[in-house]
C-alpha cells in the first residue's frame, strides 16, 4: 500500500520503480526536466515539511466532504472527539532508563512516550487525536493530529476544536474532555460540548435531570469514534506497531493515512460506492 510505504525517501523511490501505469505517470510528474530525480536531501527536506500542513488539509477536505455529502441535512449536526493509542515501533523505553537518559537498545523510539489506556493498559507509543462525524451514515474525519502518548486529551483538544466545521451543534466527548476552557471554546463556536464528569461531587450513578439524555449522546459518541478507530486501524494495518520512528515520520504517516481515507470517501461518493464497506480493498487496488 502506498501510504504504508512512503515514510522514507528509499520507500518512495521503491514505489517509483514499480512498473504500473499509475506509477509511470507519478514518476513523470516527479522527475526534473533533466530526466533525473531530486537528491535524497531534497526529498528529506520536503518530506519533513508535510506533517505541519496535513492537519489544515484534513480540516479543509473534511469541510468539503461534509458539504458534498450533505451530512448536516441528513442527520443531527454532531461530532465526536477522542484519541486512540498507536504502538511505537521497536522496543519500549522504561521509566528508569528514561530518567537516567539511557537508551538500552537502538530499536527504541525515544520520541514516543507512555500512556495508560482503559482497554489496553500501559502502552508505549503515540496518540492519534480525532474529531469525526457522529449519528451519520459515514464516519468522516473533520480534524486530526498526532502526538506522543503522554499528551493529555484535553490539552490537544483546542487545536482540533478550532477546526470544527461550521454548523456543528454538539461535540460529544468522554470524561477526559471535561474542562472549563473547552466548554468556553465550544460555546464561542456556537457548539455545545457534551461530556461525562465523575468525581467526589458527581459520583456514579448520576442523578441529575440530564442523565438520560447524556446516556443517549454518549452511546452515539461511542458508536461513532470507537467504530471509526477500529475501522481506520484495520484499513491501514495499525493494530500492531507503526512502521515509522520519530515524531515527524510517524505524524506524516498517520495523518497522511487520515487524508487518504478522506480521499477514498470522496472517490466512493463520486462513483456511487458504499462509503464504509470495501475501502481497504479499494486502497490496496490503487
Amino acid at each position: 500500500m502506498i501510504v504504508r510505504q512512503v515514510h522514507t525517501p528509499s520507500g518512495l523511490l521503491a514505489i517509483l520503480a514499480q512498473p504500473s501505469a499509475e506509477m509511470q505517470t507519478l514518476r513523470q510528474q516527479l522527475t526534473l526536466p533533466s530526466g533525473k530525480f531530486a537528491c535524497r536531501r531534497t526529498w528529506e527536506r520536503r518530506l519533513a515539511t508535510i506533517p505541519s500542513v496535513l492537519p489544515a488539509q484534513i480540516a479543509c477536505l473534511g469541510r468539503f466532504l461534509l458539504d458534498s455529502l450533505g451530512l448536516w441535512a441528513q442527520a443531527a449536526c454532531a461530532a465526536a472527539i477522542d484519541s486512540t493509542v498507536l504502538i511505537a515501533r521497536g522496543g519500549v523505553w522504561h521509566k528508569k532508563d528514561r530518567e537516567a537518559n539511557q537508551v538500552p537498545h537502538t530499536s527504541i523510539d525515544t520520541q514516543a512516550h507512555w500512556t495508560k489506556s482503559g482497554w489496553h493498559g500501559w502502552v508505549y507509543g503515540w496518540k492519534l487525536h480525532l474529531i469525526v462525524s457522529a449519528a451519520c451514515n459515514v464516519w468522516l474525519p473533520f480534524s486530526a493530529d498526532l502526538t506522543s502518548a503522554n499528551v493529555a486529551d484535553n490539552e490537544q483538544a483546542p487545536t482540533l476544536i478550532e477546526n470544527l466545521p461550521p454548523g456543528t451543534h454538539f461535540l460529544l466527548a468522554d470524561q477526559h474532555y471535561y474542562d472549563e476552557a473547552l466548554f468556553r471554546l465550544c460555546a464561542s463556536l456556537d457548539c455545545i460540548l457534551v461530556t461525562s464528569h465523575t468525581g467526589k461531587n458527581n459520583p456514579y450513578p448520576h442523578q441529575d435531570d440530564g442523565v438520560e439524555v447524556r446516556k443517549v449522546l454518549h452511546k452515539t459518541r461511542s458508536i461513532a469514534i470507537e467504530n471509526f478507530n477500529e475501522h481506520f486501524k484495520a484499513i491501514f494495518d495499525m493494530h500492531g506497531s507503526v512502521p515509522t520512528k520519530g515524531l515527524v515520520a510517524t505524524r506524516r504517516f498517520v495523518l497522511s493515512a487520515v487524508f487518504v481515507y478522506q480521499l477514498a470517501i470522496l472517490y466512493c461518493q463520486l462513483h456511487n460506492l458504499d462509503l464504509r464497506i470495501g475501502l481497504k480493498a479499494l486502497l490496496k487496488a490503487a
